[in-house]
């Protein structure tokens, strides 16, 4: 599944949609930053691809230099001063796509498949997909705010 999704995006990128690829160096900053490796298939997206601007529509954040979003320039930017209002989302857990309505889509990089958390209103809940999953439902256009919202666990 990971080459055909780096196939997509590549294909978005040829067609001039995208930020240029990241440096080493950018993704290597984010890293430190994160205390956490990337995931390696968000790693080779950025490093080969695009920097961000990949997913649901305009796209995740990227590393320095690449696709912002909102208020936040990139990956280090928003996990030094994230959107957590309740202060719980734990080390690990980056937050790389906003819905909209403080709901964000975060990707655990403690775990190299890259599992998907969402926040919203100070809960914190397993999307149940990892990214590669997530990048595919993405690209089939399945991915919404709706079914996101659907996931999260009754209180």
């Amino acid at each position: 599944m990971d080459e055909a999704i780096v196939d997509a995006v590549r294909a978005c990128a040829d067609a001039g949609g995208l930020p240029v690829p990241a440096t080493q160096e950018a993704v290597t900053e984010a890293e430190e930053s994160i205390g956490f490796p990337l995931p390696p298939l968000l790693r080779r997206l950025y490093l080969e691809v695009a920097n961000g601007g990949f997913g649901p529509a305009e796209g995740i954040l990227g590393v320095r230099g690449g696709a912002s979003q909102g208020d936040w320039n990139d990956l280090s930017d928003i996990h030094q001063g994230g959107p957590d209002p309740s202060g719980q989302i734990p080390a690990g857990l980056v937050p790389v796509y906003d819905w909209g309505c403080t709901i964000w889509s975060l990707i655990d990089v403690r775990d190299p498949v890259g599992p998907m958390w969402c926040t919203h209103e100070g809960h914190l809940w397993p999307q149940g997909i990892n990214l590669a999953q997530w990048m595919h439902a993405a690209m089939e256009g399945t991915l919404t705010v709706e079914g996101i919202l659907d996931s999260e666990p009754a209180l």
